[in-house]
């Protein structure tokens, strides 16, 4: 009996293993990847899609639901992701005296703020961690989704706010973009010199940020002998 169990667990952590991998899968293909017949594989999809690890639309598309990317974000929110972006972060601050954001997605439409630095200008952005915003309405939500310009950012002005432009660019471990920096600035700051300025420092800061994700891990042999 309890081995039985463990089987389906293992099943269905390769079902959600193999959506969240390939960001969205039909049944066919999850059923492939994981070598199951289609039969159980959609009995265990229904049980992930009922407790919200996966979700499905009307095409029959499996995605990550909004618990899996709920505690993948809580995961993000307090681990590695936003130690590592802290560096960068600060500078971006020294530089410009501007907040920074980091934010990772949070849902199909729906970004989610998890870290903050905030800047220090007299009138700035008051914190918004943990707070979800549009994709389709924020630079941050453009930054994730990678519709950037062809210098490698994109600015929104009164997207989410009226009297506030923001400034984002992807953050990519390897090929994928798994976050975004962003400056949130009173618009009236902001004139075309300063955003041009504002979003070289990110993509920068960003492909610094981008550059440590990516780097792979030395093997223990080789750290030994370093």
């Amino acid at each position: 009996m309890a081995e039985a169990s463990t089987r389906t667990v293992e099943r269905a952590l390769a079902l959600l293993a193999t959506i969240c991998e390939r960001g969205s899968a039909n049944l066919a293909d999850s059923a492939r990847d994981c070598d199951l017949a289609p039969s159980t594989a959609l009995r265990l999809l229904r049980t992930l899609e009922a407790t919200g690890f996966v979700a499905k639309d009307e095409a029959g598309i499996y995605r990550p639901g909004g618990r899996m990317i709920q505690l993948g974000a809580a995961a993000l929110s307090s681990e590695s992701l936003t130690d590592l972006a802290k560096p960068v972060m600060e500078k971006l601050v020294a530089q410009t005296g501007e907040s920074v954001y980091l934010s990772v997605e949070w849902h199909s439409d729906l970004a989610i703020y998890i870290g903050i630095m905030q800047g220090t200008h007299s009138v700035r952005h008051t914190s918004w961690v943990g707070r979800t915003i549009p994709l389709d309405i924020s630079a941050a939500g453009h930054a994730l989704r990678g519709d950037v310009n062809s210098d490698g950012y994109v600015v929104v002005e009164r997207g989410v706010e009226p009297d506030v432009t923001a400034i984002a660019c992807p953050v990519y471990s390897e090929a994928r973009i798994v976050a975004a920096l962003s400056f949130v600035i009173p618009s009236y700051r902001v004139t075309e010199s300063e955003a041009s300025r504002c979003g070289e420092l990110l993509v920068s800061a960003a492909a610094e940020l981008s550059a440590q994700l990516s780097r792979s891990p030395k093997p223990d042999s080789e750290e030994r002998q370093s």
